[in-house]
């Protein structure tokens, strides 16, 4: 499982001009599910997104948590994040996962991330075409691999 992790003062989805998931302060995740992923996974990440201290405190330091500025998450699936670009210009994306495996996981990481927060996660439509305005905050955009958990 795959996250991109950005720091946002808003962040927003929309599908066929209709708003699917939005937010103020908060984390917008990108999240990519390859075939490996297990629930396990998801879990692990979630605890990592939810416990990010990357929010400024009072002296400007990146000391604070998602819970700590009463932030909010929206979670949008995005299998380009496994895209192999080694061969030719055509990414090739047969390491993200297909709809049967990743799209149960993906509503398990909404509900871990809603259980973990108190918050319901907003998210984005698996499989759609969607439109994702954000305000990067800082910017600060953190990747997170879960197969590269021994270099947390």
């Amino acid at each position: 499982m795959r996250a991109v992790l950005q720091r946002v003062t808003e962040a927003s989805c929309r599908v066929n001009g209709q708003i699917t998931g939005e937010i103020k302060t908060g984390f917008l995740v990108l999240l990519g599910i390859e075939d490996a992923d297990t629930i396990e996974d998801a879990q692990w990440l979630a605890q990592k997104i939810v416990g990010m201290r990357v929010f400024g405190d009072d002296g400007g330091l990146m000391n604070k948590a998602l819970a700590d500025v009463d932030g909010r998450i929206l979670l949008v699936s995005q299998f380009t994040l496994f895209a192999q670009t080694k061969k030719g210009n055509r990414p090739s994306f047969i390491r993200a996962a297909r709809p049967d495996k990743a799209i149960p996981l993906y509503e398990q990481m909404i509900s871990i991330l809603n259980n973990l927060t108190g918050h319901l996660t907003q998210n984005g439509v698996f499989g759609a075409d969607m439109k994702i305005s954000l305000v990067n905050d800082g910017p600060v955009t953190i990747v997170m691999d879960t197969k590269d958990r021994d270099n947390f």
